[in-house]
């Protein structure tokens, strides 16, 4: 405000110098020109200030708007020696991550639903709830349908890689022909679950990944994947021999609604 009066008072003393005289019209003009400059200045005063209010809003809206708790599920895991990282949740999208919902089915509680077309699987629960985590989908995933049952359970398991994906790309996957040690480096995760119908292998595997970005995408390789922490998660809650149900495209999507 001090700078507007002291513009002010120059203004005014320029006008005052240009139209000396006594004449009543030399000291209409400078009445009239101040009166301007007193209605005009306050406006622009007035915008500057507003801009400062928008600006901070838009810094409080640009923090993700993503629970707390979220961010401790998601925490750092010193698993037996294997450190997983944490991981950043404010760059996932929240359906997602792990969390409790509506679930209509006729399967009983306990069961493992897969629906790999939605890209989500869920754990039935009491009440007309599931636990639903979000998944990651490739091509072999979307190839098994019906039940199963889960016949074993591994933690940190090893891997190798199948003839296709070895053809596919050799320079990639030719080194680990003779199997993978399970880490953190390994595609399938911090655990995995086997599939078994009739005492035979499925080939269908319910396992982690090191990469969190593919969650709810279409992925080259795998089954279904789930981000570690929620594989930890899900093989703590399931016993071996649990069923599980894989649903088709004309299931997808019926049981919640999202």
């Amino acid at each position: 405000m001090r700078p507007f009066l002291a513009a002010s008072a120059i203004f005014t003393r320029t006008i005052a110098a240009k139209t000396a005289g006594p004449s009543r019209k030399g000291r209409g003009l400078a009445a009239t020109l101040l009166r301007v400059l007193l209605v005009s200045v306050p406006p622009l005063a007035m915008a500057a200030c507003t801009t400062v209010g928008p600006a901070t809003q838009a810094k409080v809206e640009a923090v993700p708007a993503v629970s707390s708790d979220y961010a401790s599920m998601y925490s750092a895991i010193d698993d037996r020696g294997t450190v997983i990282p944490a991981i950043d949740v404010s760059k996932m999208n929240k359906r997602n991550l792990r969390q409790v919902v509506d679930y209509k089915t006729d399967q009983p509680v306990g069961t493992i639903v897969v629906d790999p077309h939605a890209r989500f699987l869920y754990l039935v629960m009491e009440g007309g709830k599931a636990m639903r985590y979000g998944v990651g989908v490739a091509k072999a995933g979307l190839e098994y349908q019906g039940d199963a049952d889960i016949a074993r359970k591994a933690s940190w398991p090893n891997w190798t890689p199948t003839p296709s994906m070895i053809k596919r790309d050799p320079e990639r996957y030719q080194k680990w022909a003779g199997g993978m040690e399970g880490g953190i480096r390994n595609p399938l995760g911090a655990r995995a679950l086997y599939l078994y119908k009739n005492g035979q292998d499925t080939l269908y595997r319910i396992h982690g990944t090191n990469e969190p970005w593919s969650i709810g995408k279409s992925v080259s390789s795998g089954c279904i994947r789930l981000l570690n922490h929620d594989i930890i998660d899900l093989h703590r809650r399931v016993p071996k021999g649990s069923r599980v149900v894989v649903l088709d495209a004309a299931q997808s999507g019926k049981g919640e609604k999202i």
